[in-house]
């Protein structure tokens, strides 16, 4: 392995699964959130652009660290170089938050 590692974070956001790079993750200290820094994108010398790539780039531009909740977590491996990064929209039920908890109404007033 090199001597910085790279991890490769997949997480649940809204009704769609991440999956990024990072060379840096933590516990961080807001309890429950797991601490993401130093984003790593492919760098494309190719004239193809992939959309989802370009999409998470232009969502985690300008962001120095991202803190994600541990339960939105569903897996981080430590990687020997960085992958594509996607973005995958959820389909049926083959993939659930844990816990999920239901909107609540709120009576009017």
């Amino acid at each position: 392995m090199s001597k910085d590692p790279i991890y490769k974070v997949i997480f649940h956001n809204l009704d769609q699964v991440y999956e990024i790079y990072a060379r840096a993750i933590y516990q961080s200290e807001m309890y429950g959130f797991v601490e993401v820094e130093e984003f790593v994108f492919g760098e494309r010398t190719q004239l193809v652009v992939d959309p989802g790539e370009e999409k998470l780039k232009g969502e985690f531009a300008g962001v120095k660290r991202s803190f994600i909740p541990m339960h939105s977590i569903i897996r981080i491996d430590e990687v020997e170089k960085e992958g594509v990064v996607k973005v995958l929209e959820v389909k049926g039920d083959k993939v659930a938050q844990f816990p999920y908890q239901a909107p609540i109404p709120r009576p009017e007033k």
